[in-house]
């Protein structure tokens, strides 16, 4: 037998089926959303996050595998959930997007922020926003195509107390973007396994 000692060759291909369950952070997957040490630094923020679901001011809405988190992006909603009558005016903040990067550029990231949206109109509000940063064109793209309107800039400055309770600062220069939600008209994600509510 002679052993194949090229990397760049296949050794073997096939193919597997991967649902995708769009769901609320539950408390066990807080642990997981470090991503194996890659975000180890944020774990209190995680905490804090998660804290502020339970009292619904926030959500954390995950794309999960498996029972693993391999996407996510967080909502801001204030005090929106505790007022059913919001005002039309009302907004919901998206931020913390970001998928595994073995499951990027599958329209992953697309479904959380539609998902998301749903979940900012059924609080009562009716405006998303969503920053990009200077540097990540690809995101901007991307939330333009989604509908989002750059409507003006960010400095990007702010703070997070790390695992180890040190204070890190973050300089990260954004452009703001907003959308008007509307209700999706049924059969809309004719097509899409979720079904009309797509999430």
């Amino acid at each position: 037998m002679t052993l194949r000692n090229d990397p760049e060759a296949a050794l073997a291909t096939f193919e597997i089926r991967q649902i995708v369950e769009l769901r609320l952070a539950r408390a066990s997957d807080l642990p997981k959303l470090e991503w194996f040490g890659q975000y180890t630094h944020y774990r209190r923020l995680f905490q804090a996050t998660y804290e502020d679901q339970q009292q619904q001011r926030r959500l954390m809405l995950l794309a999960v595998v498996n029972d693993f988190p391999i996407g996510q992006v967080f909502i801001h909603l204030g005090d929106a959930l505790c007022r059913p009558q919001a005002s039309s005016y009302g907004r919901g903040y998206l931020y913390a997007l970001r998928v595994l990067e073995p499951f990027r550029g599958q329209g992953i990231g697309t479904r959380l922020i539609q998902c998301a949206e749903e979940q900012i109109l059924a609080s009562g509000l009716r405006w998303a926003v969503i920053a990009a940063a200077k540097d990540n064109p690809a995101a901007r793209r991307l939330y333009e195509r989604l509908g989002y309107v750059v409507y003006g800039e960010d400095a990007g400055h702010w703070d997070y107390t790390d695992n180890d309770g040190r204070v890190q600062h973050v300089h990260e220069p954004a452009w703001l973007l907003q959308k008007r939600l509307r209700a999706r008209a049924a059969g809309a994600n004719a097509g899409n396994s979720e079904g009309a509510d797509g999430c």
